[in-house]
């Protein structure tokens, strides 16, 4: 299904027939498909939601760079065209953020029942000696590259290499996107933890080494009330990984 929203065209599906809704806010550079079975674990008791969000998969890119905030306000219009006014929200890595983003506001026109974090972005965490100078060595040959003298000596090699720079979603992302994600990942919200005051479940992969276990630890110590459940030998995704400890850890809580 697709409806538009502000312009943009956003794909979306809607399965199950209860009487509350569970949305699913997708992981960055995700398509709303590989979040189906956690639909299919809820879909016997609730609506559960998926969608892809501006930029993800088949929806309309944004037409200028998204903060996180920016991404927030959009899904609060798209539940609205969809005659939604409260939900239980689940958000996977960057869904995490969005989340924590709504969470946290004082007012909202959603009713938040529930959180539950699987994975979740959202804290940045000091980066290391070697991080820095793999900053500076490409933020250097990033200058040199738009001098004229640069392409004399070295030919095509200095782009070559910065085509190789960043995360796979990074050098995978269109400009805007890449803009968008660069926005993002620097901005840590461990500040905005301790106000969120809804009942949360924290989901993690012990070997998740994109948002570390030590996130999830974070996250449960810093809002109020959250617990912690620990996938043993799953990474980043976890709900893949490991869908039917998932699916038993879920279900226990909602």
């Amino acid at each position: 299904m697709q409806v538009s929203v502000d312009g943009y065209k956003i794909d979306y599906n809607i399965k199950g027939d209860g009487e509350k809704y569970v949305i699913v806010l997708q992981g960055w550079g995700t398509r709303s498909g590989i979040y189906e079975s956690i639909a299919n674990s809820l879909c016997d008791r609730y609506k559960v939601v998926t969608f892809d969000l501006p930029g993800f998969g088949d929806s309309t890119e944004p037409r200028e760079p998204w903060s996180v905030d920016d991404y927030a306000d959009f899904f609060l219009k798209f539940v609205k065209e969809l005659g939604i006014s409260s939900a239980t929200l689940l958000g996977h890595s960057y869904g995490g953020r969005i989340i924590i983003k709504l969470a946290s506001r004082k007012q909202s026109d959603l009713n938040i029942e529930k959180l539950v974090l699987v994975d979740s972005a959202g804290i940045v965490n000091p980066k290391s000696f070697k991080t820095r100078m793999k900053i500076f060595r490409y933020k250097f040959l990033k200058r040199l590259s738009g001098l004229g003298i640069a392409k004399f000596f070295f030919g095509n090699t200095i782009e070559e290499w910065k085509k190789k720079q960043g995360s796979e979603d990074y050098r995978n992302s269109s400009p805007i996107m890449r803009a968008c994600m660069v926005k993002a990942v620097n901005e840590d919200l461990r500040d905005l933890l301790p106000q969120v005051d809804r009942e949360t479940l924290l989901i993690w992969g012990d070997k998740d080494t994109a948002t570390p276990l030590s996130d999830g630890k974070l996250m449960e110590k810093l809002i109020p009330g959250a617990g912690l459940a620990v996938i043993p030998g799953a990474g980043h995704y976890s709900f893949l990984e490991n869908p039917l400890l998932f699916e038993r850890i879920i279900n226990a809580f909602l």
